[in-house]
């Protein structure tokens, strides 16, 4: 694989026709429940060998974990959480590695299979391609609301379920089209690795922002500015590679910086089979899916917001 690429996992062939797909993710928690975040955790570090192509194999966990705070029961809920995602994969957790810390941590190493002729760049996309979306945007800023005690735990519920939800079928859904470039949307957000699609494609992407999927409550908070540090380094780290046409709502555009946890997957594929992919991530769970923009020849900018 091409490092310079900055694609969601590494990728080593092993014969001709089987290669691994390996990545490592964890974080601190994002919600309160020990076991949905598990849940959240694992989906987010199975994620990588999704957006690969790949299927996951088995799995390392990894965990720092303050005993003396938290106590077993927490712990073990977190670990229950874990295996639920791990069982509904088909993923065997083959073990892990723990650290005594004063702050929770938790995620995994997880190996995957993939086909080398058959591997998801996110270098591939062609100016002509259609742009899909599996999952709304806006979690960065919906748990951050949460954290503060801005948003209750019955208005986050969908925004949770959505960060357990396996990309899975973003892969099945996929069967029979044309991927020519995928990647996950995590914490560069839907710029930021959009932006990584352009540059490795060399093509400029041209987001459609009226069609992209989000949490309507996330717009409304990020109209009162409500915002994660994410959206500042995911600004600084595109500076001018990105531009904004006139008319674009302002709280809509930093939903498109908002750093996101077990997100969607971004597909670049020819514009005749954008929509039946749409159907089939629908079909299969993914009922926020949409075209959201297309690929076109390379700009001055890597991505172009647009109303």
């Amino acid at each position: 694989m091409n490092a310079g690429t900055f694609d969601d996992a590494g990728v080593y062939r092993l014969t001709p026709e089987l290669a691994l797909v390996q990545t490592v993710d964890f974080f601190t928690p994002i919600v309160d429940d020990p076991k949905s975040f598990g849940r959240i955790a694992i989906a987010n570090a199975l994620s990588d060998v999704y957006a690969m192509g790949g299927r996951p194999i088995n799995a390392l966990n990894i965990l720092c974990y303050p005993m003396e705070a938290l106590g077993h029961e927490v712990l073990h809920e977190i670990l229950a959480g874990a295996n639920e995602k791990y069982t509904e994969a088909k993923c065997a957790l083959l073990g892990g590695h723990s650290v005594t810390d004063t702050e929770l941590k938790f995620g995994a190493a997880v190996t995957g299979l993939v086909h080398p002729d058959r591997i998801w760049t996110n270098a591939g996309a062609k100016a002509g391609d259609a742009l899909v979306l599996s999952k709304r945007l806006g979690t960065g800023i919906l748990t951050t609301a949460l954290k503060a005690r801005k948003l209750s735990e019955a208005d986050a519920a969908p925004v949770v379920a959505q960060m357990e939800q396996l990309n899975a079928g973003g892969v099945a859904a996929a069967e029979g089209k044309t991927i020519h470039a995928a990647t996950d949307i995590t914490g560069y957000a839907l710029a930021g690795h959009g932006a990584g699609m352009a540059e490795a494609s060399g093509v400029t992407l041209v987001i459609r922002t009226s069609q992209v999927p989000i949490f309507a409550e996330a717009e409304k908070f990020a109209a009162k500015g409500q915002k994660t540090r994410g959206d500042v380094s995911n600004r600084a780290w595109l500076g001018p590679k990105y531009r904004t046409a006139p008319g674009v709502r302002k709280p809509l555009e930093d939903i498109l910086f908002d750093p996101q946890t077990s997100g969607g997957m971004l597909f670049s594929l020819p514009a005749a089979q954008a929509d039946a992919l749409v159907a089939d991530l629908k079909k299969n769970g993914f009922a926020a899916s949409a075209v959201i923009g297309e690929v076109r020849e390379k700009s001055g900018h890597l991505v172009e917001f647009i109303d």
